[in-house]
C-alpha cells in the first residue's frame, strides 16, 4: 500500500510518469485524468517497414611487401 499523491489515502497505486516525473496515484484519480487527456498526444500512424541498404564491404588496404620480399617502389613523374 502506497499514499496517493493525488488524493492522500493509502491504497493501491501505480507509478505513473507525467510530464518527466513519476507520480503514485491510485486508480479512482486515474481515472479522471485519464479521461482528460484522452485524444491527445500524437496521432496514431500506421507504421511502416523501412529497410536500409547493405553496409559497404570495408575496403581491404594493400598488404606491404612481405618479410624478406622487395620492397614495393612508388614513383611519378613531375611535369613543370
Amino acid at each position: 500500500m502506497i499514499i496517493c499523491d493525488l488524493c492522500g489515502e493509502t491504497k493501491a497505486c501505480l507509478q505513473r510518469e507525467i510530464e518527466g516525473k513519476e507520480y503514485d496515484i491510485c486508480q479512482m484519480c486515474w481515472i479522471p485524468i485519464a479521461e482528460k487527456l484522452k485524444g491527445k498526444g500524437r496521432p496514431v500512424t500506421n507504421r511502416e517497414m523501412v529497410f536500409l541498404p547493405q553496409p559497404a564491404a570495408p575496403k581491404q588496404e594493400e598488404i606491404g611487401p612481405l618479410p624478406g620480399g622487395p620492397p614495393k617502389i612508388w614513383s611519378a613523374a613531375r611535369k613543370h
